[in-house]
């Protein structure tokens, strides 16, 4: 009997001990895991942060092609052009012996033709003071070339403010449509949304383009979210009714009540940036208001190191 407890005591610890073997075994294997899930997902973040670092640092050296003391315009409306009468074909008539206004020049902040060399696809250069955005503008052959290339053709999520490869570059469509990415550091058009809030709009309610031959300021008529598949993307307009329905759609869908008059003959710039939801947008739009002759910086642009 006593021989037969002694089998089962040592039956029963061996039990015990395969038990404990195999919950030691099953807790390491967890701890492996969640290790490797650990440092996947840190390697991951590291990845991140240096594909934002790069975009960010490339794009920052680029800056270094505009003129920080550059003019700034006057608002009191003197020595101010109104924006040039547009003709049914889309063209400009600024002769002033036809009877049209004569393009108030102004100097050209950005180095384009040092930007060229770089990148032959940059047709303009983007800033809105309120949101300290300003970057070059590409258009590429399709919409997914610039996807996630930055200007200087580097892979990488950033990716590049681009016009769309349907419009003409030098923004004379009725609509024109310019797309960046919502980046999470606010690079690109990371901060758009922030035009949805009266206090943005209230603090400029105005952005420029600037390109070789023309500078253009547009003034902000809407701002909001609208479906991926919106009218508001259309850049082909039939007659006055069609284009006046586009404006209607955008200041209907607008968060905030501009009080901005857009007309029948305006030229428009569609901004446009994703939202987290693959079926929405965000967008601002704005009609262009002034439009200046651009002329190369009086004694020329400061070298920029490569």
């Amino acid at each position: 009997m006593a021989g037969n407890r002694q089998r089962d005591r040592r039956g029963t610890g061996q039990k015990r001990r395969r038990k404990r073997g195999i919950g030691n075994f099953i807790s390491t294997l967890v701890i492996i895991i969640a290790l490797g899930v650990f440092c996947y997902a840190g390697y991951q973040l590291v990845t991140i942060y240096f594909a934002y670092k790069a975009g960010t640092d490339e794009y920052s050296e680029l800056e270094g092609y505009v003129n920080s003391d550059r003019e700034t315009e006057s608002f009191d409306g003197e020595n101010m052009v109104e924006n040039e009468t547009m003709a049914e074909d889309g063209e400009t008539e600024t002769d002033a012996t036809a009877g049209t206004k004569k393009l108030q020049e102004m100097e050209n902040p950005i180095d384009f033709d040092s930007l060229l060399a770089i990148n032959g696809d940059i047709i303009g250069w983007l800033e809105m003071e309120a949101l300290d955005i300003t970057y070059p503008i590409v258009q590429g052959e399709d919409n997914e070339y610039y996807l996630h290339r930055t200007f200087r053709n580097q892979e990488n999520f950033a990716g590049s403010i681009f016009l769309d490869y349907v419009n003409n570059p030098d923004f004379y469509n009725r609509n024109s449509i310019v797309y960046g990415h919502n980046m999470k550091n606010g690079s690109m058009f990371g901060t758009l949304k922030q035009y949805g809030e009266q206090e943005t709009y209230d603090k400029s309610p105005y952005f420029w383009i600037y390109t070789p031959d023309k500078i253009y300021k547009y003034e902000i008529f809407a701002c909001g979210v609208v479906g991926a598949y919106s009218d508001c993307y259309k850049t082909v307009f039939s007659g006055e009714e069609d284009f006046m329905n586009f404006i209607n759609l955008a200041k209907s869908q607008s968060y905030i009540d501009t009080g901005v008059d857009v007309k029948y003959g305006d030229t428009v710039v569609t901004l446009s940036t994703c939202t987290g939801d693959s079926e929405t947008r965000f967008i601002v739009q704005g009609k262009r208001v002034r439009t200046y002759q651009s002329v190369p910086k009086a004694g020329g642009y400061e070298e920029t190191e490569e």
